[in-house]
């Protein structure tokens, strides 16, 4: 992957080659070639105001 990808790109990356749902409470996580530096793509539902 490139890693100059933002978030929704990596939604799309999880989603087309992964085939999985990125909003499912999977964490997914990218490296980059040289290994000094992750990505992190997770989805945290957080409750409304009134909840």
């Amino acid at each position: 992957m490139d890693f100059r990808c933002g978030a929704d790109s990596l939604v799309a990356l999880v989603r087309e080659q992964l085939k999985h749902d990125p909003f499912s409470g999977t964490i997914f996580v990218f490296r980059s070639k040289r290994a000094d530096r992750l990505k992190i793509l997770a989805w945290v539902s957080q409750p409304s105001c009134g909840d």
